[in-house]
């Protein structure tokens, strides 16, 4: 795997908290301004750039784009972003709870995910993939990193075990309280031979729209460019890259508003023909070919055998979940465009699945165990794809600490 130091478009250090914002695709519009509105310095301003504009302008409107760019020019005018003076890659340490993980950022190249030297496991959607595409270009930056996997190499850990011993770059705890450290790493040209000869693949754990919009740009000014040389900053991309067992995935669970015509009563005479099924189950299970199931104040336990499949797909619980309930008998076909169904991020707990299901009119709620990292790598090194919202990767990357501008 090709990687490569960059000089970082980054915040001083006294202001980094403010400046670092939660990744575009975790808030929307409303939630977005709810969190920038006494803050100026929120990146936030600049991937979700809307909340600037007049209330109702299109969320893919050219003016977006434009004020997009306009607020990082202005960032970088009043000093809150500066430029660092040479090439660097850096620690980035998250702590949430008693986990701590930490990756290495740096850039990527766009031929490695071209070739598929860096693996995928998700589908992209093209609006959003054509936003995000279109974002990066008129920003002439990367500024969300993507969350990249690797198997565990020893020797990296040891030559990057000396960067995070000095005094960090930034230190500072999130809304979230999520705990976020930076170190620069001086030893890139050591870093980088290692991940040449150690890593032959590695893998997109999160951010597909962000890698796949950061290729298509890099790839479009390789076109429009005819004294291309290949040294370009587009051909790299924003990564920071995770050793696999630091890695904490969530469940991403389900709720459906309605039981597709079926009374309770019916619906879960279907789900007993199905599965072994238990009441008063613990709200999050044990282990995997486990699902709680949430359904007229109760929470059910359902169970089944091992899969016996070649397909890894095949194995995985939400494959289980989509196959033998959500589409059968829920009418759930593609669950990416299906408005009946609503993905909850782990973080949030069942208690989340309970309130949509007593509270917000949802009919039913299906709690699940998450998949691991292992499962995740066998998908993507059998050229197969999950099914969506399968994985929910938790402390997320913040935007804006260390962005990679494209010239």
């Amino acid at each position: 795997m090709r990687i490569h130091a960059y000089r970082a478009l980054r915040p001083r250090a006294d202001i980094a908290d403010q400046v670092a914002a939660p990744p575009y695709d975790t808030v929307d519009t409303a939630e977005a301004a709810e969190l920038a509105a006494a803050n100026p310095m929120s990146f936030l301003h600049i991937n979700h750039s809307e909340i600037d504009l007049p209330e109702g302008t299109a969320l893919y409107d050219d003016a977006v784009y434009a004020k997009a760019a306009e607020n990082l020019k202005r960032f970088k005018q009043e000093g809150w972003l500066v430029s660092e003076d040479r090439p660097l890659m850096y620690l980035y340490a998250q702590t949430m709870g008693d986990h701590t993980q930490t990756g290495l950022v740096c850039c990527a190249h766009i031929d490695d995910y071209i070739q598929d030297v860096i693996k995928k496991h998700e589908f992209t959607r093209k609006d959003k993939e054509d936003d995000r595409t279109k974002h990066t270009a008129t920003i002439n930056a990367n500024i969300g990193p993507v969350f990249i996997a690797y198997r565990d190499v020893p020797e990296i850990r040891t030559a990057l075990a000396a960067a995070s011993q000095g005094a960090p770059l930034y230190d500072f705890v999130d809304e979230l309280k999520v705990r976020h450290q930076v170190w620069a790493v001086e030893n890139a040209a050591e870093i980088e031979a290692l991940f040449a000869e150690k890593v032959p693949v590695s893998y997109i754990a999160d951010g597909h729209h962000r890698s796949a919009s950061a290729v298509r740009v890099g790839a479009e000014r390789r076109a429009a460019n005819p004294g291309h040389h290949g040294n370009e900053e587009y051909n790299w991309f924003l990564s920071v890259i995770f050793p696999a067992s630091e890695l904490k995935i969530l469940p991403y669970n389900r709720a459906v508003k309605d039981l597709n015509g079926l009374s309770p009563e019916d619906f879960l005479k279907e789900i007993r023909a199905i599965f072994t099924v238990t009441e008063g189950a613990d709200p999050s299970p044990a282990s995997p070919r486990n699902i709680s199931m949430y359904l007229g104040g109760t929470w059910y336990g359902l169970s089944w055998p091992e899969v016996k499949s070649s397909n890894p797909v095949d194995k995985l619980d939400v494959s289980t979940l989509q196959n033998g309930v959500l589409h059968p008998l829920l009418g759930i076909d593609d669950p990416r465009t299906n408005e009946r169904i609503k993905f909850i991020g782990g973080i949030r707990g069942p208690g989340e699945l309970v309130k949509l299901v007593d509270q917000k009119g949802f009919a039913v709620a299906f709690s699940m165990y998450p998949t691991t990292v292992d499962q995740l790598m066998a998908i993507a090194d059998a050229g197969q794809i999950m099914p969506p919202k399968s994985t929910w990767f938790e402390p997320k990357l913040r935007t804006g600490l260390l962005s990679h501008e494209l010239d």
